[in-house]
């Protein structure tokens, strides 16, 4: 039973994924809630596009959709994908699993699908009422006033006994927080954006990129591509590169097949169609990617901010959405134990180290994937670990495994991480010891006699 005695009246600002799943649980706990998207209903609009890139739905992300009794619907339209395809410049194919014990996928599952079936869920509530087209302008903490541009002008909107943001990296939640003595913002803008493309189903309705079970990569040094699969055959294509080479393109896209034939990615060229990639970049301009930490997460207990809000990150571990939802599904724990203050400040407490831990291993990804996944290095490592966890799983886990299988705090994971680098460092330090005395026992007793006898003097 909730530890409130009555329902509360919720504003939860964003109605994207975040804020629509957050409105999701706070209704099943029987509150109050009124969502406000500065866009139309996503629903209504057969051609809107949010922002780029198929998401990845794993285990966190999982773990709240279950709580909302969605899981089994979203992952119907699901993609499963087992693991990475690593694409060299030379055509040669190799699978990298997520999984060493083969027993994980994580999903490729569509943006906006997924977007309607939250709202779809919320609207089912008689507790909820959706606003769209309502952009917050300005919050006033000490009132509890919310001010909106809607239809028609400005609306003015009482205290809500508590404010959920989950507005997005931009989020005017946040800003609002900027102004409250106390609470630190960084945001950090990386040279690297992105570009969509598209690699069509074939004629006959299957996928021209096999196998499909997978999340195709082309690792480029400072550039990287990759495909999810779509429900529908088709793939999401994205390619990430400094913004200066990005713009480039865009801006003389009759450049763009050159620069995947030289940088060795003619196979997916092939796939996507010369014309097609010159009329998309022609179309297109590069999308910024940013890092976003902020503390605390909370004012109180009117006020918090949850999601893109609270910590954005690039996208390059795929948990995003995945954090998002485990925001809103550590939320709504809180709140059912404790009153509204001491679960916010409990939230701020304990998320926040995790949040700024994979808002960092995020961006450590990156170059993972673009770069150090090529390396003989990573696949030694790879290696080593994936015999490690096959013969101890309880205590030797892989940092990807942490993170994307499990619902061991991002901290816990980076830090684990570290304590098996030790590991590691000393086993290896004691095998080139003993490496070093077995050689010199071989050399003292196998070398010419004449060449020793004057050290064996000495000794």
């Amino acid at each position: 039973m909730d530890v409130n005695s009555s329902p509360l009246r919720v504003a939860v600002i964003g109605g994207g994924l975040v804020g629509a799943l957050e409105a999701v649980l706070l209704a099943r706990r029987g509150h109050h809630v009124d969502l406000y998207e500065y866009r139309e209903d996503i629903r209504r609009c057969p051609n809107a596009r949010g922002r780029s890139i198929n998401l990845a739905l794993s285990h966190r992300g999982r773990a709240a959709l279950r709580a909302a009794a969605l899981e089994s619907t979203v992952l119907a339209q699901g993609v499963p994908m087992r693991g990475r395809m690593l694409h060299a410049p030379d055509g040669r194919r190799t699978p990298v699993p997520y999984d060493v014990l083969g027993k994980e996928c994580i999903y490729s599952v569509n943006r906006k699908f997924l977007n309607e079936i939250l709202l779809s869920a919320a609207e089912t509530f008689p507790n909820v009422n959706l606003h769209f087209n309502h952009k917050l302008v300005a919050a006033d903490f000490d009132s509890g006033e919310l001010t909106f541009q809607a239809e028609g002008g400005a609306r003015h909107v009482p205290a809500p006994q508590l404010l959920v943001g989950a507005d997005g990296a931009h989020s005017r939640v946040r800003a609002a927080m900027l102004r409250r003595p106390g609470f630190d913002f960084r945001q950090s803008n990386i040279e690297h954006a992105y570009l969509e493309l598209r690699i069509p189903p074939a004629p006959d309705g299957t996928s021209l990129l096999q196998p499909v079970n997978y999340l195709h990569i082309w690792p480029r040094g400072s550039f990287m591509l990759i495909a999810l699969p779509n429900e529908d055959a088709s793939w999401t294509v994205t390619l990430f590169a400094p913004s200066a080479q990005l713009g480039r393109l865009c801006a003389h896209p009759h450049e763009a097949p050159a620069f995947f034939r030289e940088r060795g990615m003619a196979d997916a060229l092939l796939l996507l169609g010369e014309e097609q990639l010159r009329a998309d970049f022609a179309a297109s301009e590069p999308s910024l990617l940013l890092s976003v930490k902020c503390e605390p997460f909370n004012v109180g207990g009117k006020v918090v901010v949850i999601g893109d809000a609270a910590h954005a990150m690039v996208p390059f571990y795929g948990q995003g959405m995945n954090a998002g939802f485990e925001d809103c599904l550590i939320l709504d724990g809180l709140l059912e134990k404790f009153p509204p203050e001491a679960a916010l400040n409990e939230f701020s407490r304990t998320r926040v180290p995790d949040a700024h831990a994979i808002c960092d291993l995020a961006m450590y990804n990156y170059v993972e994937m673009r770069d150090l996944v090529a390396r003989p290095s990573y696949k030694l490592r790879r290696c080593l670990d994936s015999v490690l966890h096959r013969l101890a799983p309880g205590l030797w886990m892989p940092l990807y495994q942490g993170v994307t299988f499990s619902r061991r705090g991002y901290k816990w994971c980076m830090e684990h991480r570290r304590r098996q680098d030790k590991v590691l460092r000393g086993a290896l330090t004691t095998a080139g010891v003993a490496a070093a005395a077995v050689l010199a026992r071989w050399l003292w007793d196998n070398f010419e006699v004449q060449e020793m006898a004057p050290l064996k003097r000495l000794l």
